[in-house]
């Protein structure tokens, strides 16, 4: 018997659509992992201003040259090497008005200069020392102390790698309490890997300490990272 053709044609574009199906999508376990780090600072970043004022730009600048030549000096005095003293900024902009206790404006130079530095140690111990040093010198203002690592990138990557077991950790036990296995890892995506450091509190200190000989820092006996990390496994059937 011959179908019509109608028919036929009919048949043709259905079975196209029946093999484009899509297959069933694989189950999955889709787990946040988070992991940290701790390692041992190997120097530490002392942030200093050099303050003066004039009533000229060219002024200004000239007695900032001069008040940093002179701190300079102070800091190598204490065995900080010169290619550990760096400029991290340097302004030159018009002093704020100063209005007096009488609501009369104080008479004041109209440029002030502002030359930041930073100064990088390894003598952790003697941060205390050098801090003191500053603040009590006329020439330079203390703006903060941080610690760090010659490869900051170990600190993240070790707590990647702890996020990654811990993310694994959680899987098994989801899969085992579900009755299922774990397939195929099918997709990571990746979180931020942070340092933690308790910046602020040291900063309030060290603002408390002023005309101290040598201020009591104490320099943290790690650095602290933390990582997250999201991982998804296919369920593979039974355990």
């Amino acid at each position: 018997m011959r179908l019509p053709v109608a028919v036929l044609l009919a048949l043709g574009l259905a079975t196209p659509a029946l093999a484009q199906a899509p297959a069933p999508r694989q189950p999955t376990i889709s787990v946040m992992g988070t992991g940290e780090a701790e390692l041992k600072p190997d120097f530490a970043r002392v942030h200093v201003t050099v303050a003066t004022q004039a009533d000229t730009v060219a002024q200004s600048t000239t007695a900032n040259r001069t008040a940093t030549e002179r701190v300079l000096a102070r800091i190598q005095g204490l065995g900080i090497k010169r290619d550990d003293i760096q400029t991290a900024n340097f302004q030159v902009f018009q002093t704020p008005p100063s209005i007096g206790a009488d609501g009369k404006e104080i008479k004041t130079p109209k440029f002030s200069a502002h030359h930041q530095l930073r100064i990088t140690t390894r003598d952790l111990d003697g941060v205390g020392r050098l801090a003191g040093e500053i603040l009590a010198s006329g020439d330079m203002t203390f703006q903060s102390v941080t610690f760090g690592l010659d490869k900051q990138e170990q600190g993240g990557d070790r707590a990647r790698e702890a996020a990654v077991r811990d993310a694994r950790r959680q899987a098994d036990v989801y899969a085992a309490a579900a009755g299922v296995a774990l397939g195929r890892l099918v997709e990571i995506r990746d979180g931020s890997a942070q340092p933690f450091e308790p910046q602020p509190e040291m900063r309030m200190q060290m603002s408390m300490a002023k005309g101290s000989e040598v201020v009591p820092i104490v320099p943290p006996a790690t650095i602290r990272y933390t990582a997250n990390v999201q991982l998804v496994w296919e369920m593979a059937g039974q355990p």
